[in-house]
């Protein structure tokens, strides 16, 4: 259905803000990973702060409930014992498949990749952690490489191979097919599966003052050791494009207008 613009959740009003349990409060969600194919979030990342010093543990999808902005926080189907009972995860390290695993199991959830997602091997996380930390972004072993890469080595990774961390894709550049457009800013989550929907780009260094969504099934190649997103769209075809106002309601036809646009098959087609 089109025009649900104003129902996606902003990532920025997730990150940050503090999860309640069932029967009290467990700490703040850190980051949020996503799957780098199908731009789907698989986990919360919590820290769970003061009530347990230094554990940080991950919360699949299917316990997260509906953040409250005015509050700032983000309720989840689980009992404060629950979670604290739960694998944890040390901190910027990569999530093994097995740690992911385990922690379905623990829920008794079945885990997402047995739906036939298959994995690819070559491509691995950044590290986890707050904005600006060190990332290890498409790493690979030493004296291999990814597909199209020859000769990019760097330091061993076993972390599962797709997932990626929303605080490290904050601020990678958005490249379009003649220049660059700007940085992504923020990213707008779908309740309903919890997929990403669009990146909302700042192209204040090319435009100044104006902010555009790209769909990220638009985006092409990705160099993640660059931070570099690249689309394949021009800079007059987005100059032209439908302006984004997070400020603003969405009229229940700017999705349409803006898959219009560009000439693009939408999302819920």
């Amino acid at each position: 259905m089109a025009g649900r613009l104003s129902t996606l959740w902003q990532s920025s009003t997730i990150i940050g803000s503090s999860v309640r349990a069932s029967d009290g409060g467990i700490g703040s969600v850190a980051d949020i990973l996503f799957d780098d194919q199908a731009w789907t979030v698989r986990w919360a990342v919590v820290d769970t702060g003061t009530w347990l010093p230094g554990k940080r543990v991950l919360l699949p999808t299917a316990v997260l409930g509906e953040p409250d902005a005015a509050s700032g926080s983000f309720p989840v189907q689980a009992t404060r014992q629950q979670v604290k009972d739960s694998p944890g995860v040390e901190q910027d390290q990569p999530v093994s498949r097995q740690l992911e695993t385990d922690i379905h199991g623990y829920y008794g959830w079945s885990p997402y990749w047995s739906a036939g997602i298959a994995t690819h091997p070559g491509m691995v996380p950044p590290m986890m952690g707050v904005a600006g930390a060190p990332s290890l972004a498409g790493r690979v072993p030493e004296g291999e490489a990814p597909p199209g890469q020859a000769g990019a080595g760097a330091a061993v990774q076993r972390g599962d191979p797709r997932l990626r961390s929303l605080n490290e894709v904050r601020g990678y550049y958005i490249q379009a097919s003649d220049d660059s457009i700007g940085h992504a800013e923020e990213f707008l989550l779908d309740p309903q599966g919890w997929a990403i929907r669009y990146l909302v780009v700042d192209t204040r260094n090319w435009w100044p003052g104006r902010k555009v969504l790209v769909d990220p099934k638009w985006i092409g190649e990705v160099d993640w050791n660059g931070q570099m997103l690249h689309v394949g769209l021009t800079r007059e075809q987005v100059r032209g494009s439908p302006e984004y106002d997070p400020a603003a309601t969405a009229d229940q036809d700017y999705e349409q207008r803006l898959y219009g646009h560009y000439g693009r098959i939408p999302y819920w087609r």
